[in-house]
């Protein structure tokens, strides 16, 4: 387990704290429809971080050729239709590149700054030209509304139980999952980035924002070359 992450309920933990169980159960919401929407139809597309499954399935259903890259072997398992590669993404390197990368669940706020600017890296080494990465961002309040709940509509409890300063920029956020015969709980460390912060990171990368794809601002299509912030306008 990394310092920092923690993750209880049944089933397999993964080093982040993710419960394998757990996510094989969360539902996909509009998250597909915001990605087909934004990039050709057929795309290869590397979906970095993609644990069990919940958004590779429904891409690979859209007619999308996914190559879905975790580092457990135990979320690898769960998925179906594309080809799966077991691998840290700061260390991912395959020689190959894709229309699209998405780097989603909040990956970009990695507490550690040289952790992000190693995704970053990643992103910008497997994007072939002309091609785009996909983000997505935590809400630009999200660590400030806590506690706070969500009751899904397929039945269970999602509840953000803190997230507490711990050093330079960093949260340690503690989430709970309640279902009717099981709970998870997962703590993780996140850094705000405030929009500035984000295209900024993006900048130093070699990456610009393209377009934001929703009104909160959350998913982003990105493309490769420095530009002004105004960029994120539109």
């Amino acid at each position: 387990m990394r310092a920092g992450y923690q993750g209880t309920g049944p089933g397999p933990i993964t080093p982040d704290g993710c419960a394998v169980e757990l996510y094989a159960r969360l539902p996909v919401g509009d998250e597909p429809d915001i990605v087909a929407g934004a990039v050709p139809k057929g795309a290869r597309l590397l979906e970095l971080g993609c644990g069990a499954g919940r958004m590779t399935h429904p891409l690979v259903e859209r007619g999308f050729a996914v190559t879905a890259v975790d580092e457990s072997q135990d979320m690898l398992d769960r998925v179906r239709g594309a080809r799966t590669v077991r691998s840290a993404i700061e260390a991912l390197d395959l020689g190959e590149r894709f229309d699209v990368v998405m780097l989603a669940s909040f990956l970009v706020h990695a507490g550690d700054p040289d952790v992000r600017r190693g995704l970053l890296r990643t992103c910008v080494r497997h994007l072939a030209e002309g091609g785009c990465v996909l983000f997505q961002r935590e809400g630009e309040d999200w660590h400030e509304r806590v506690p706070r709940e969500r009751v899904d509509p397929a039945g269970f409890t999602v509840r953000l139980v803190s997230a507490e300063p711990v050093g330079d920029g960093v949260n340690s956020v503690r989430a709970r999952y309640v279902f009717p015969d099981a709970t998870w709980t997962q703590t993780f460390l996140s850094r705000p980035l405030t929009r500035e912060q984000f295209e900024g990171a993006l900048a130093e990368a070699g990456l610009r924002v393209d377009r934001y794809l929703t009104e909160d601002r959350t998913w982003v299509r990105a493309v490769a070359g420095p530009g002004p912030g105004e960029a994120g306008e539109r």
